[in-house]
């Protein structure tokens, strides 16, 4: 799609300020955000005539028709506002971090004037310190019960109190809540608690093995039990901070890429302590090594980060310049990126790359196994179906009623093999309401949807039930002037009938393509009986006081305020049902004789 006179126009008017720009699409959805120095010239180079361009950005400009752009005062401004719109707007051909978040660290929160020592299962940069991850959970709970005993660091979330808690009087904390402890104080008792995580205070191992040993001598086997726990914690926690270098602060950035798909592996050292790692997958990975390095790394990663380490180590870097300029800025001092040729830098540099390997290979797997279920699936089904395309929009319909009562029916859409949900529909039958009847259900439903002529038309249309059903639906879907192949998929041995075909295709139950139709027909059904018990829970809750003489909406909503069940209501006087806002004598009488009237007589009354 080539761009609009309109928007060259836009470009050439472009200032040559900072800023940010956004590429949109026909429907005005964002598809990439991007950072510009000078915004003129950058955003020209895109609409160029370029050989060399680069397939993902060949492929960006097909779909680019608008342009937006956000003017700054400087670099790091743009640099800052894009890291935020990438992440509020997940464009399409940005590379994104996705963060490996599921193991527990063990948090500090250095940034509260009394920190508190907690387990986590979420980085976030808010000035707080992080230590981790950790494989283990049970040995991060016996270390925070550790540090609690020994070093009376608070737990509780909120300080608003007016005396001390139980802990204090434990003797688990020194009721900083209430100013029994100064702040210096207490900032001491988390330094050593730092210390302690960290690996630089060893004093603590050798007295829990005192203490422990002491208790076994006096026979307290189950207090010498606790102490060797707390020890074995202490070594889980302290065997993931081994010495890489004698002193200093650096990260080590490790990359692993096959086939587009890439892993980073972040590793923290501290102190000349190797005190954790963090793991991103990155999406819209075909880009080449240096854009993946300085887009989704040095741009994102460290944007906002509290702390930045002195030194970052990095495998290969075209030009380093620019950005240490700018982290130094952002740091306050100066930051230097590396690329060892040798050395212990370079042997925890190939520690990083080989686990990012390791990594990428097991989830390789899960992305394999992904694509089978989805993309993979829908090439399947075309195959054994032999369908004329793809089948990437599937729509499947499904009918629920209650002999007849309520009929309704439900429409999903699956795109490449996965469900849109923004697509679903739901229908209220009109013309078989009270009366069960699947066919001229099937019918309508097929009716109303291919006849409306705005929505897009499938590739393939799915029928839950047998040959009945899909004969139904046939002739309606033709006549409104749909093409798309249909299939039906009957329940009991999971026969497909396909159009044109009098005998039906029996699928393996372990294939990709007969879960995948599966998925969709489950949906369909899903969908359906939902709706189908909201309007039945809805008819049923409010049909009985409906029928009541005198009882409109008002009356009976503030029936069901003072009575919160049924039951309350029909045991209730007539004067407790007066005594109702907005209820008069003569509407509490009818209320109070119409429950009390037999069943043959309600049934006069209250007509389905």
């Amino acid at each position: 799609m080539a761009v609009s006179e309109a928007v060259l126009e836009k470009i050439n008017t472009l200032t040559t300020s900072p800023g940010v720009y956004l590429w949109k699409d026909v429907s005005g959805r964002i598809i990439y955000v991007g950072k510009a120095v000078n915004l003129r010239n950058r955003v020209k180079s895109y609409v160029r005539n370029d050989s060399n361009r680069a397939v993902k950005v060949t492929a960006m400009m097909n779909h680019a028709v608008d342009l937006e752009t956000i003017v700054v005062a400087s670099e790091m401004e743009a640099l800052i506002l894009e890291n935020t719109l990438i992440k509020e707007h997940h464009p399409r051909y940005n590379i994104m971090l996705r963060d490996d978040k599921t193991y527990p660290y063990i948090k500090v929160t250095l940034q509260e004037e009394y920190p508190r020592i907690c387990m986590t299962r979420r980085v976030l940069r808010d000035g707080a310190r992080y230590f981790g991850p950790f494989a283990d959970a049970g040995a991060v709970h016996r270390v925070l019960k550790l540090m609690q005993t020994a070093f009376c660091i608070r737990t509780c979330r909120s300080m608003k109190v007016n005396r001390p808690c139980l802990q204090y009087h434990l003797g688990h904390c020194k009721a900083p809540c209430v100013h029994y402890i100064t702040k210096t104080d207490y900032a001491l008792l988390v330094q050593q608690a730092v210390d302690v995580l960290e690996g630089r205070d060893t004093s603590m191992p050798r007295d829990l093995q005192v203490q422990m040993e002491t208790a076994a001598q006096k026979m307290e086997f189950e207090k010498a039990a606790v102490f060797r726990d707390q020890m074995e914690a202490l070594k889980i926690l302290q065997s993931q901070q081994n010495v890489v270098i004698h002193s200093g602060d650096m990260d080590v950035i490790g990359f692993a890429g096959e086939a587009g798909q890439i892993c980073v592996q972040i590793y923290t050292v501290r102190g000349g302590k190797l005190l954790g790692r963090e793991t991103f997958s990155l999406e819209n990975g075909g880009d080449a090594r240096q854009e993946i390095l300085t887009a989704a790394v040095l741009d994102q990663y460290y944007v906002g980060q509290s702390f930045i380490p002195g030194e970052i180590i990095v495998g290969a870097i075209e030009d380093k310049t620019d950005f240490e300029r700018r982290l130094s800025e952002q740091k306050g001092q100066n930051v230097s990126i590396l690329v060892p040729q040798r050395g212990t830098k370079r042997q925890l540099l190939n520690m990083a790359e080989e686990n990012a390997k390791l990594l990428l290979a097991q989830r390789r797997l899960q992305w394999q196994h992904d694509k089978d279920k989805t993309s993979g699936a829908v090439e399947a089904l075309a195959r054994v179906l032999d369908l004329p395309c793809l089948p990437e929009r599937m729509e499947c319909f499904d009918i629920s009623h209650t002999q007849g009562a309520e009929t309704v029916a439900s429409m999903v859409v699956f795109e490449n093999g996965r469900p849109a949900k923004k697509e679903y529909r739901r229908f209220k039958l009109k013309t078989v309401q009270g009366k069960p009847d699947d066919f001229a259900s099937m019918a309508e439903i097929m009716r109303r949807r291919y006849g409306e002529k705005e929505w897009p038309l499938p590739d393939l249309i799915v029928i839950d039930g047998g040959k009945g059903q899909l004969h139904a639906a046939l002739p309606v879907i033709r006549e409104a002037g749909a093409e798309a192949p249909v299939i039906s998929l009957a329940k009991r041995i999971e026969e497909v009938f396909v159009e044109g075909r009098e005998d039906s295709i029996i699928l393996d139950h372990h294939t990709p393509e007969l879960q995948l139709l599966q998925s969709i027909r489950d949906e369909a059904h899903r969908f359906a009986i939902t709706y189908h018990r909201n309007l039945r829970g809805k008819r049923n809750l409010v049909s009985i006081l409906d029928h009541i003489e005198g009882i409109g909406p008002k009356r009976r909503k503030a029936l069901w305020q003072s009575f919160k069940t049924l039951d309350d209501m029909k045991q209730a006087s007539v004067q407790e049902l007066a005594s109702v806002p907005g209820m008069t004598k003569e509407a509490a009488e009818n209320v109070y004789y119409f429950f009390r009237l037999g069943t043959d007589e309600k049934r006069k009354i209250v007509k389905p």
